[in-house]
Order: structure tokens, then sequence, then C-alpha cells
């Protein structure tokens, strides 16, 4: 199994492929606490936290992920609750950067 902390993500042109239903199944084990959405088109994760500020500093973190990465997901958040998007627009649908990406925010937490 590839390691996703040890990968870097890689700018998809549009048109690129999207990752095959077979792909996604063996990298969704990485990243289990995901959940696979719209027949495989995007990978999605809550999380909760205490309160505001442990909110914020999470979407802060995620960001400096996103930053780092030059992959960037959809995020909704409320006070202590955030929930995370990642698909890849240029492919109209999962890439490996989508479980990359994950992968650091799941390390991020534990």
């Amino acid at each position: 199994m590839i390691d996703l902390l040890l990968q870097q993500c890689v700018p998809q042109p549009k048109g690129s492929p999207a990752l095959t239903t077979q792909e996604i199944v063996k990298l969704h084990t990485a990243v289990q606490a995901w959940q696979r959405l719209e027949s495989d088109q995007a990978l999605e994760r809550e999380f909760k936290f205490k309160n505001y500020y442990e909110t914020l500093a999470f979407v802060n973190a995620v960001a400096w992920i996103a930053h780092q990465q030059d992959h960037h997901p959809d995020m909704t958040l409320s006070y202590n609750r955030c929930r995370v998007y990642y698909r890849t627009h240029s492919v109209a649908g999962l890439s490996l950067n989508d479980f990359i990406c994950a992968a650091l925010i799941d390390a991020l937490i534990k």
C-alpha cells in the first residue's frame, strides 16, 4: 500500500482521468474515517471539537496543509464542527491528491 503521508500533491490538468473505483477502494483503506460520496466522486469527513476556538484552529491547520499541497477542500464550519470535502474539480472526481490531503488531515488530529 502506498504511504500517503510520504506523497506530495501534483497538478491535475483539466481532462486528466479521475481514479477508477478499484483505485479508490484501495486508497480508501488508508483513510477509512472519510466517507466516499456520490458514487466515488468525493471524500467527506466531519470533525467535532470542544468549542469555536478549537474549530477555527483546525480550519487554519487545514488551510496550511491546503496551501502547502496546493490542493484546497471545501469546508463548512459551525461552533464545534467542521466538515471537509475533497474533490478534484479538474478531473471531475477523485484524484490521488484528495487521498493525500485526507491522510495529512487525519495525521493532524491524531
